[in-house]
């Protein structure tokens, strides 16, 4: 594994251990390498958060893609799953502690903002493509987007997650069971 992989790796363990109160030296003890050496590839706390946000998102990215890829599924079932993505090794990320990124970090916040809105084009395909099938009713696409964002940077805005003691793949799986098959129980749903 690359250098950077392997301390953006490093920094996701502490990160689910710590939140966003670890440290350099957290980093560096769970990798079993010096700070100087995460140094050479990061600035500082910051750019390496950053860095793990983008890292983050673009393996959710890529999981994306294989739900696209996997013929197995039909229309509604590739829906649910891009809606509710995770990468498998990150299931158990505690995203519960991003709620205190807006006030610690807005430049970090604003990407994870950023990353949130954008790159919905084969999301948006795949409803369109369900709204032909006769899968899912007509909806405005516009506003099935807007309320799973919004749903999303609450988690990351309050403490809501934490409260309830809910964590972020079940909170995510929820709203996103929500979003397609609305909140009738699943016997009396027309689907």
């Amino acid at each position: 594994m690359e250098l950077r992989e392997t301390i953006l790796e490093g920094t996701i363990e502490v990160f689910n251990q710590k939140g966003l109160k670890f440290t350099m030296d957290d980093v560096a003890k769970v990798l079993s390498m010096s700070k100087k050496t995460i140094y050479t590839v990061f600035d500082d706390k910051e750019s390496l958060f950053l860095t793990m946000v983008d890292y983050i998102f673009d393996k959710i990215k890529d999981s994306e893609r294989r739900v696209l890829e996997d013929e197995s599924l039909d229309t509604l079932e590739k829906i649910r799953r891009i809606l509710g993505v995770m990468p498998e090794g990150y299931r158990e990320i505690d995203l519960r502690q991003l709620y205190a990124l807006r006030d610690k970090f807005p430049h970090i916040y604003a990407r994870v903002e950023e990353r949130l809105e954008n790159g919905w084009e084969s999301t948006i395909a795949l409803i369109d493509r369900g709204i032909e099938e006769g899968v899912i009713r007509p909806v405005s696409i516009p506003l099935v987007k807007m309320m799973l964002e919004a749903s999303l940077e609450q988690f990351f805005q309050r403490d809501i997650l934490i409260q309830h003691q809910m964590n972020y793949v079940d909170a995510l799986e929820q709203v996103v069971d929500i979003l397609v098959y609305g909140i009738a129980k699943r016997s009396e749903c027309k689907r």
